[in-house]
């Protein structure tokens, strides 16, 4: 699968209620962007059910400042429009297929239930 670039107009339309997302924020000036790359790509090929996307923070400095983008690489996972993993720094091919594999294996249905719980607590 390819891998696709998102931008600040495209970015919320690209978290859906069925899918999973992952976010790679980068820069071209960034050596452990340029090093985190091959695995990213690698990873895209090897899970086609995920969507994978990059932000250049260069480019896109008003998306990554309202998402609190400190550094980069950042990586973040949604899933059914839930964010579920945020963290900066590059991982290694075992340490991100690992990460998707947990993502997956995550009981959405259990997790929106938390979520809608927690805002029923905030309204009483």
């Amino acid at each position: 699968m390819s891998i696709v670039e998102l931008t600040k107009d495209s970015f919320q339309d690209a978290i859906t209620p069925d899918g999973t997302l992952i976010v790679d924020f980068w820069a071209p000036w960034c050596g452990p962007c340029r090093g985190f790359a091959p695995v990213f790509e690698q990873a895209a090929a090897e899970h086609p059910d995920v969507t994978f996307a990059k932000v250049n923070t260069d480019v896109e400095q008003e998306l990554a400042g309202a998402l609190g983008i400190r550094s980069i690489p950042t990586l973040m996972v949604f899933r059914e429009k839930v964010l579920l993993f945020s963290q900066p720094g590059a991982l290694s091919a075992g340490q991100l297929n690992e990460l998707l594999t947990k993502v997956k294996e995550v009981d959405m249905k259990q997790v929106h239930e938390e979520i809608a719980a927690a805002q029923d607590g905030k309204d009483n």
